[in-house]
């Protein structure tokens, strides 16, 4: 259903990116996204479409993530590069499109603004009641719980700001409220469910309404997002990345995959995945590898910006084994796609993560995973490598290793390392 909805879109997007390749402008000069006069014709020929056709796909196309408007241009977004390879990269564009229901069919003009807000976020409530009532609804019935959701959110909030407020500003804010307010709300459901009818989340008529499979689909999968956030395990879902991430890291694999879960199902994707990588370029090794974890949660919407990175000698050993594994090669032969010094840069950063918060056999035992076949072997590599964590690596691991010969020569390394010599 999803593929169905979206075929249009994603043929007007296959479009641009084949006809118009990278770099050229197909985004008007308002930097609305709005497609030039000129591209439009162009696609309309071409795909045996009017202009009108072409817009509307176009802008169905935004709405669902397949195209990526930057001022007055536009590229593909990841979704539609994964459009033939990645049925979840479809759902998630559905569910983008799903989510812009109100943009994607604006309300008609005449309708006041306060209400018309009032009612958007009144109307997951009204589709919660029809998730679960399996069936179709009266529109009546819809209507009655809509006004009384609206009712509730203005006696939520507080109309007029609490302290002395300037007489025109106190009695514009009331006029604004007293038209919300007076404004009948039945028309609007019908924007609302006509709208949602349009990016085929239900069907309307005979005076009743029904989701849709992937309607119900969507509002249950946002329902169990809701229930996940609520229940954080470890209590670190308003927390920051690098906080959630340190509340995680005595946590057993599952139970911070839960942790991970509930904190990306309560803050939108995007801003996600930059706290997670901002996290992951800190001091702190043991973020690292953790938001690495994390973005494995996120999955296929945190690939463009793991992609992103590669060029960061920090983050890149991370990152490739990401997308490798992404990809569908095997965690465990995964770190083949490294080169030798990516290999012995992430052993020594891995190695750091211990030494600041492991004890001393888990800095023994790592030494055992380095590539390398020999002791003196890993101790060249990782002094040409440049970690600047190497000195107290070294350091840590002289200090923690029991054989007194290996420890005198990783302490020797260590010393070569900071003094410069050979």
């Amino acid at each position: 259903m999803a593929r169905s909805g979206l075929a249009a879109a994603a043929r007007v997007a296959h479009w641009a990116d084949t006809a118009l390749g990278p770099g050229r402008d197909s985004a008007g000069s308002d930097g609305k996204g709005t497609l030039s006069e000129a591209t439009a014709e162009r696609a309309a020929r071409d795909l045996g479409l009017t202009v009108t056709q072409v817009r509307a796909d176009w802008d169905t196309a935004r709405l669902a993530g397949l195209v990526e408007v930057h001022g007055d241009s536009a590229r593909p977004g990841w979704r539609l590069r994964a459009w033939d390879r990645d049925d979840s990269a479809v759902l998630r564009g559905w569910v983008a499109l799903f989510d812009a229901w109100s943009l994607a069919h604006p309300e008609p003009e005449q309708h006041e603004h306060g209400a018309v807000a009032d009612v958007v976020s009144a109307l997951p409530q009204v589709l919660s009641f029809l998730q679960l009532s399996a069936g179709p609804v009266p529109v009546e019935q819809l209507l009655d719980l809509l006004e009384q959701r609206v009712t509730e959110l203005r006696t939520e909030r507080c109309e007029i700001p609490y302290g002395p407020q300037p007489a025109p500003a106190a009695e514009a804010l009331a006029a604004e409220a007293r038209a919300a307010e007076d404004t009948p709300l039945a028309p609007l459901l019908d924007w609302a469910l006509h709208a949602l009818a349009s990016v085929g989340a239900l069907t309307c008529g005979d005076g009743q309404a029904t989701l849709t499979p992937l309607g119900s689909w969507a509002v249950w999968v946002k329902l169990e997002q809701i229930c996940v956030a609520a229940q954080s395990p470890a209590g670190n879902i308003e927390q920051s990345a690098e906080a959630m991430l340190r509340g995680c890291a005595q946590l057993r694999p599952n139970a911070a995959r839960d942790e991970y879960r509930a904190w990306l199902a309560a803050r939108p994707v995007v801003s996600a995945v930059s706290e997670l990588l901002g996290a992951a370029r800190g001091d702190d090794a043991l973020l690292r590898g953790l938001a690495f974890e994390a973005l494995r949660v996120v999955g296929a919407p945190a690939e463009p910006d793991v992609r992103a990175v590669l060029d960061q000698p920090t983050l890149r050993p991370y990152a490739l084994l990401w997308l490798a594994e992404h990809d569908g090669i095997d965690p465990e032969d995964a770190h083949e796609v490294l080169t030798r010094d990516e290999a012995t840069w992430l052993w020594v950063d891995t190695a750091a993560a211990v030494a600041d918060h492991g004890e001393a056999p888990m800095l023994v035992r790592h030494l055992e995973s380095s590539v390398q076949p020999t002791v003196p072997a890993l101790l060249d590599e990782v002094r040409a490598v440049g970690h600047p964590r190497t000195v107290q690596v070294l350091v840590a691991l002289a200090a923690a290793h029991p054989d007194p010969a290996l420890a005198k020569a990783v302490r020797r390394a260590a010393f070569q390392v900071h003094t410069g010599g050979s």
